[in-house]
């Protein structure tokens, strides 16, 4: 069973923008034809909607006593307890009380976050900083691993 999984998908605006990102370099190719205004219109606007895929394709997950963030994979075991943050406060980390050597899997259309310390003594990283749609419901998953 899989207590937690969730894709931080692209906002829906972003997919108009990259329609227009087509539109606009159809345009910039019209004076050389027809031809080449259709292949920048369907080539501008696969770039920009495969960009913009990619981007909203990080998960988070908790699954078999670990925390899968984007490429990282980080036992629970070595993590404190989560601390859930509104949008004010997950601005404020992201910002001035953001620590370089810290974790983060950041999406700035996403306002809300959860930050866990990382308790292993070996590892540099002071925290980890998560953008989340749910941060009650990572937590929650987070300490029910804990506690299994």
């Amino acid at each position: 069973m899989q207590p937690y999984e969730e894709r931080l998908t692209a906002p829906r605006s972003w997919w108009l923008v990259s329609a227009l990102v087509g539109i606009a370099t159809g345009l910039t190719a019209l004076p050389f034809g027809t031809l080449p205004f259709l292949g920048g219109l369907v080539g501008g606007t696969a770039l920009a909607a495969v960009l913009t895929s990619a981007y909203g394709s990080v998960r988070i997950r908790v699954v078999a006593g670990f925390l899968v963030a984007g490429d990282a994979k980080i036992p629970v075991s070595a993590l404190g307890t989560p601390e859930l943050l509104d949008a004010a406060e997950a601005r404020a980390w992201r910002t001035h009380k953001a620590d370089p050597r810290a974790f983060m899997v950041l999406r700035s259309y996403i306002p809300t976050a959860l930050r866990v310390e990382v308790t292993d003594p070996e590892d540099p990283t002071p925290y980890v900083y998560l953008s989340t749609r749910n941060p009650q419901a990572l937590a929650g998953a987070l300490e029910a691993v804990r506690a299994a």
